[in-house]
């Protein structure tokens, strides 16, 4: 799926716009619903489970560890995204909030998920120094049944299992399967929690 595609399909009732990263080397090889989509080289079974929980975050820390300047992430394909109504943060009250998001459209448009390639990357901080604090990983679930099955476990990372948001969401998006992973910034409800009490939104735009 090409970002003008996606547009295309999002700005039925809204107008978006889009960004994310690209990883490296090896990044689309798939694995089994229950290794989250790892290749061979990032999953190892005779690996402690804790150990290899933080193989993958450190696998993924420095995949992305440019994209802390947007400008990067911008060049290599991501674009801010926005909600049906044209809010840029997200934030829920009394739960906190997830950030600005950059999004790779043609990541996301892929019914894989791999480590190295998030298909967003998620900012916070006020005008001047926003700076990245967690990744999300999505993946349509039609998309993902479609390759998997209609009975398909979620897609697991890091010995998580997705969320699962129905369609009719704020993002325009049909149902999918997601997961932030809060691996540059503490997140008091939890490294994988869906939202962060500790980030605000100093913009709503």
């Amino acid at each position: 799926m090409t970002t003008r595609r996606l547009i295309a399909t999002l700005t039925a009732s809204a107008a978006l716009a889009i960004s994310i990263t690209v990883a490296g080397p090896g990044a689309g090889a798939m694995a089994p619903p229950d290794q989250g989509g790892m290749t061979r080289s990032m999953y190892d079974a005779t690996r402690p489970e804790a150990t290899q929980h933080r193989h993958q975050v450190a696998v993924a820390r420095d995949a992305t560890r440019k994209f802390h300047a947007i400008a990067r992430a911008k060049k290599h394909g991501y674009a801010l995204f926005r909600d049906r109504d044209g809010i840029a943060c997200i934030a829920m009250p009394h739960l906190g909030a997830m950030g600005r998001h950059l999004v790779n459209g043609d990541v996301v448009g892929s019914p894989r998920v791999n480590l190295r390639r998030p298909e967003a990357l998620v900012y916070a901080g006020p005008p001047g120094q926003r700076r990245l604090v967690a990744l999300e990983y999505l993946v349509l679930r039609k998309d993902w049944r479609k390759v998997h099955g209609a009975d398909a476990p979620r897609p697991r990372l890091f010995g998580q299992s997705f969320d699962l948001t129905r369609g009719g969401n704020r993002y325009g998006l049909p149902a999918f399967y997601s997961l932030h992973a809060w691996i540059w910034k503490h997140n008091p409800a939890g490294t994988y929690a869906m939202w962060n009490p500790g980030v605000h939104c100093h913009c709503s735009h």
